[in-house]
């Protein structure tokens, strides 16, 4: 039998919680009201706000050297979602999840359908894999895929991207992210002008591809595992390559893919003009593309994200309708744990990107008051609205304290049981 968290044990917990919620929502909304904040509107907002698991996020992660599988690990795309709706169901913010193919390729995605919808779970932009040899493959990506120098390769990876689709219209997702390896480790070792005009010969076959209501979202990335020269390294090239494409072509901004002092939130700016800004990917990250849990290193640099993206939705930008996904590895914690973690995080941000007095910032950036303008931020940025999204996440179902009602349910120790391990330990991060 599948242990599943039970509502009841989410609202006894919650009743446990609920008088010190009730006292920390009553002083916030005095401090909210002393500064001319209705709380009624930012609650709304809250309550609408999405971010995406990724199915590959309830696994246990790790490094290029190793990893370490931990007990009750989901062992194939259902067990997955059972995973991810325990997230839903703690949070009310990850309705959605993000599949990666050939990973989760099923036979009858009629099924996983309907699994899908039992669990209250719906399906994001699903994700194609040209960056390592799948079992049996006819081709190999070694030197690249869709910027491969042998035709027969590029058609091999543009063939998996149009099953992408495919699978992923039986399923209701409406995007195909893509994100390739293709580059260089040696100076010399490819063409870094006739690579980037394959990359486009090979997207424009996948773009003919795509249903009338689809979107395609092109992942850039430094570096890792073309260490020289990356294919599409930058937001720059992204664009490019979007626009080539076309309308139905935008750019995917992953927070850990860019050089260590990057200003992100201005290249959100830009997409954003630019009407090219497809969503993100959220994580953290120290040095590089860490993969670390939302707001676990930087979290200023995360409600600065989403500060431009207020800015965006209250003036009304065209085109506007970020898609938004966690992509984290978790390699030392309980991969669920991180999850709510970062989905709380990531709520975090958005709800002090909300509390941004938004008029008194314009009249100070006019008058070129650097301080003033900053402060307004900061004022926003070191609001603790813990209580805010715990009410939300109430008023919605869920829990109060998420990872103590996850932990004191047990629910890892039930997996433990259900989930015999296959395997102790695998090189590889995934």
């Amino acid at each position: 039998m599948t242990f599943r968290i039970d509502q009841a044990f989410i609202e006894q917990a919650n009743g446990a919680e609920a008088s010190a919620l009730e006292e920390d929502l009553e002083a916030l909304t005095r401090n909210l009201r002393r500064r001319g904040i209705a709380l009624a509107p930012v609650l709304a907002a809250l309550k609408q706000f999405q971010v995406a698991l990724p199915s590959w996020g309830v696994g246990t992660g790790g490094t290029r050297f190793a990893r370490f599988p931990m007990a009750g690990e989901p062992r194939g795309i259902y067990e997955k979602l059972d995973d991810c709706a325990t997230v839903q169901q703690l949070v009310r913010a990850t309705p959605n999840i993000s599949l990666h193919f050939p990973w989760d390729k099923v036979d009858d995605s009629a099924a996983l359908k309907t699994y899908a919808q039992a669990l209250g779970l719906g399906f994001d932009a699903v994700n194609s894999n040209t960056f390592q040899d799948q079992a049996g493959a006819t081709q190999s990506y070694r030197f690249g895929s869709l910027t491969h120098t042998d035709a027969a390769v590029r058609d091999h990876a543009i063939a998996h991207n149009i099953e992408c689709i495919k699978r992923g219209a039986a399923l209701g997702s409406k995007a195909l992210t893509v994100w390739i390896g293709d580059g260089s480790n040696f100076a010399g070792q490819s063409n870094l002008t006739t690579s980037f005009e394959r990359y486009l010969e090979s997207m424009t076959a996948i773009y003919a591809a795509l249903p009338a209501d689809w979107q395609i979202f092109i992942e850039h990335k430094l570096y890792e595992p073309a260490f020289y020269a990356t294919v599409i390294a930058d937001w720059g090239t992204s664009y490019a390559a979007a626009a080539a494409l076309g309308p139905k072509a935008k750019c995917l901004v992953d927070l850990g893919h860019h050089a260590p002092t990057v200003n992100i939130e201005q290249i959100v700016a830009r997409l954003v003009h630019l009407r090219k800004l497809a969503g993100f990917h959220f994580n953290d990250s120290r040095y590089g593309d860490d993969d670390l849990d939302s707001g676990s290193v930087d979290p200023f640099r995360l409600f600065l994200v989403f500060n431009e993206l207020v800015d965006a939705t209250a003036r009304g930008a065209a085109e506007f309708a970020p898609a938004y996904m966690i992509d984290q590895s978790h390699n030392v914690t309980d991969p669920i744990e991180s999850l709510l973690s970062s989905a709380v995080s990531i709520q975090r941000a958005y709800a002090q990107a909300l509390l941004v007095d938004r008029a008194a910032l314009a009249e100070a950036q006019a008058r070129n008051d650097a301080l003033g303008a900053h402060n307004i931020l900061k004022a926003a940025f070191n609001t603790d609205v813990s209580p805010l999204l715990a009410e939300v996440r109430r008023l919605s179902g869920g829990a109060i304290a998420p990872l103590k009602t996850y932990r004191a349910s047990q629910y890892r120790h039930y997996k433990a049981s259900e989930r015999p391990a296959a395997a102790v330990a695998a090189a590889g991060i995934v």
